[in-house]
C-alpha cells in the first residue's frame, strides 16, 4: 500500500500518535510522537520502541494493529488540521535491517515497531 504525501506531511509535525493492539479481549494503547515515525520504501511504517512491552506481547498473539496520527498544521479535507487511521499488521523487530535502521536515528531504541499498513484512511 502506498502512503500518501499528506500522511507523510502530517508526521513531520509534532503530535501524539496512538498505537492500539488487542490480545485476550483487552485493548492496549501506546503513544509515541509523530516525528518518531519513519516511512521505508513508501510502504512500511517503522517506529522506535523504548518500552511498549504490552504492545509487543499483544502483537505476538494478534498481529493486527491500528494507529492514529494527526496535526493541526496540515490542510485537511475541509479545514486546517488532519488525521489518519492506519490499519494493518505489526511486529517488533529486536534485530535485523529495520532495527538497525531505527537504532541509527534513535540510539535509545531497544527495538523497532514495523507496521505493514493494509488501509490508511484520512479522517479529518
Amino acid at each position: 500500500m502506498q502512503i500518501s504525501k499528506t500522511f507523510i506531511e502530517v508526521i513531520k509535525h509534532e503530535g501524539v500518535a496512538a498505537i492500539v493492539t488487542v490480545a485476550q479481549n483487552e485493548a492496549h494503547i501506546a503513544n509515541t510522537w509523530n516525528t518518531y515515525i519513519r516511512i521505508v520504501d513508501n510502504k512500511s511504517i517503522i517506529i522506535p520502541v523504548g518500552g511498549m512491552g504490552i504492545t509487543q506481547e499483544n502483537l505476538e498473539i494478534n498481529p493486527k494493529v491500528k494507529m492514529t496520527v494527526g496535526t493541526r498544521e496540515v490542510q485537511g479535507l475541509r479545514y486546517m488540521g488532519t488525521g489518519f487511521l492506519v490499519e494493518g499488521r505489526g511486529q517488533v523487530d529486536e534485530s535485523g535491517a529495520n532495527y538497525d535502521f531505527i537504532k541509527k536515528e534513535f540510539p535509545w531504541a531497544r527495538a523497532a515497531l514495523v507496521i505493514s499498513p493494509e488501509n490508511i484512511t484520512q479522517t479529518l
